[in-house]
């Protein structure tokens, strides 16, 4: 059902209108966007035109591309690859333990066996995540912004809370492919409210390494979960509970879009990337918001928020 409540919060125009065949009225941000959840519905995605400002863009840009001066020196040994298991191990707890923590990944390789950088620093991260929303405030403050707020009221979200937000790099010539997948195997929720904020902060293209989505994939189901590990005896601390799927290649649609724009993604929708063979960046901000009303957040999930700090909520309905 599309819902809204008119607003003047935000600089963008707002307006009234009817999709889906229903009849209550939709509050969208802007006259070309009306439509935004409908599609989302229809196709599992949406493409939001100039959701940020140039200005805004140019902000988060230059704080992302910073990120990698604040990388602790220490953390760096937990990606030395040639430590075997144990180094493997260290790397799923480093990474399940950043849901209340700003941590960085390294692009593979860009590590020594001492912690040293092998590649020039400004592409030694593959990521950042995966709570840049509430530890980072120029993150934060496009997370719980009031155009963020308006978009999830559109989608009919009653509490919607933020999961987790990553920075990704795909790095010229060396960022590499995202095979095709569902958000939600990885953020599960039931009933499947999940949806994805893709910001690129520099134009998103074919060659260097644009998201493709299957529309109406997201009408399929879950396909496969990555879970915590069951079996506690395991070296592995997370699994995935059945094999990947095959996708036909000639299903998938690329979805180039400019710098600013927003990429709204229903978790069930399969979408993928190619890997970046070109010579410029594809810096994007990423995050994940989740229903919690009357919807559980699964416990067998990766990212599971510290007891003392869930997820923080976006707002309540009345």
């Amino acid at each position: 059902m599309c819902e809204g409540r008119a607003t003047k919060k935000q600089t963008t125009t707002t307006l009234r209108g009817r999709c889906c065949n229903d009849a209550k009225p939709c509050i969208f941000l802007g006259p070309t966007k009306w439509a935004t959840a409908c599609r989302v519905r229809e196709d599992g995605f949406a493409v939001i035109d100039d959701f940020l400002t140039p200005e805004e863009v140019q902000e988060l840009l230059q704080v992302g591309r910073n990120l990698h001066q604040d990388a602790p020196k220490e953390e760096r040994k937990v990606f030395n690859a040639n430590a075997g298991a144990q180094s493997a191990q260290g790397r799923e707890r480093y990474f399940l333990e950043s849901a209340d923590k700003v941590r960085y990944f390294f692009e593979e390789g860009a590590i020594g066996e001492n912690g040293e950088l092998l590649v020039d620093p400004a592409f030694s991260l593959n990521k950042v995540g995966h709570a840049l929303h509430t530890e980072h405030p120029a993150f934060q403050e496009i997370t719980f912004s009031n155009r963020v707020k308006e978009v999830c009221w559109q989608l009919g979200f009653r509490r919607p809370a933020v999961a987790q937000s990553m920075y990704i790099f795909k790095n010229p010539g060396i960022g590499g492919e995202v095979k095709p997948h569902q958000d939600a195997t990885y953020l599960h929720t039931e009933p499947s409210t999940t949806v994805g904020f893709w910001i690129p902060l520099e134009d998103a293209t074919l060659q260097n390494g644009c998201l493709h989505f299957i529309k109406g994939s997201h009408k399929s189901g879950v396909h496969r979960r990555w879970i915590r590990n069951p079996d506690k005896t395991s070296d592995e601390l997370l699994v995935y509970d059945r094999p990947a799927p095959l996708y036909p290649q000639s299903n998938f649609v690329a979805v180039p879009v400019k710098a600013g724009s927003c990429v709204l993604i229903d978790s069930q929708v399969v979408h993928r990337s190619d890997a970046n063979k070109s010579d410029r960046s594809r810096h994007a901000y990423t995050f994940h918001v989740i229903e919690t009303q009357d919807c559980v957040y699964s416990k067998e999930n990766w990212l599971q928020p510290p007891e003392d700090r869930p997820f923080p909520v976006l707002y309540e309905r009345d």
